[in-house]
Parts: C-alpha cells; sequence; structure tokens
C-alpha cells in the first residue's frame, strides 16, 4: 500500500504560479511512475504531467511549457510547478502512484485531492 499526502493547492489570479507536493509513504519501493490528474465539474480526470522512475517525463499539451513535474526521492515527494496559471487550471488535482507487484500486475494509489482555483 502507497499513501499519499498533497499540498499547496488554493485560489491564485491568472498569470500566478502554485507548487503542489506529494508525499508518499509505505509500499513504495515498487512505483514505477507517479503522476498528477486533474477534474473539473462535468469533465473527465486527465492526465496533467507524469513521471517515471527513471525520470522519463510526460505532459498534456495543454500544459506543456507551463508546468514541471519533478521528484525529489530523498523525501520521497512528488511536485508540480505551474506557472502562468489561467482560468481554465480550475479543478481538482490528484496526485496518483501505479506500481508494480508480479509480472504484469501493477495497482494505483490516489491522494485525497487538492482544489486549485485560477480567477480572472
Amino acid at each position: 500500500q502507497v499513501q499519499l499526502v498533497e499540498s499547496g493547492g488554493g485560489l491564485v489570479q491568472a498569470g500566478g504560479s502554485l507548487r503542489l507536493s506529494c508525499a508518499a509513504s509505505g509500499s513504495i519501493l515498487n512505483i514505477r511512475a507517479m503522476g498528477w490528474y486533474r477534474q473539473a465539474p462535468g469533465k473527465q480526470r486527465e492526465l496533467v504531467a507524469a513521471i517515471t522512475s527513471g525520470g522519463s517525463t510526460n505532459y498534456a499539451d495543454s500544459v506543456k511549457g507551463r508546468f514541471t513535474i519533478s521528484r525529489d526521492n530523498a523525501k520521497n515527494t512528488m511536485y508540480l510547478q505551474m506557472n502562468s496559471l489561467k482560468p481554465e487550471d480550475t479543478a481538482v488535482y490528484y496526485c496518483n502512484a501505479n506500481s508494480w507487484v508480479v509480472a504484469s500486475i501493477s495497482y494505483d494509489s490516489w491522494g485525497q485531492g487538492t482544489q486549485v482555483t485560477v480567477s480572472s
């Protein structure tokens, strides 16, 4: 089991910045990838950014160039630096971890979600 605790959400004006943090604990050795998802009311949950255990990253086209995902292995913490925020970035943001058990068997762990609201 992986426990994920998020922090850093809040209210910000358009053009501003926020930094989200996700602290992982528990069975973290088998995590193969972590990522940030977001979900706005009436919309599907979408992948915002992901990072593999090897450090490769992927971003949604809508945030590329504005958001940066990173990990601090010493602190078991993942970050999402969000710059040049737009009102359409408003959503609940979720931390995710995907872990391998054996062979191709895997499971997902989720944080509780944190609200990001961008005004104007």
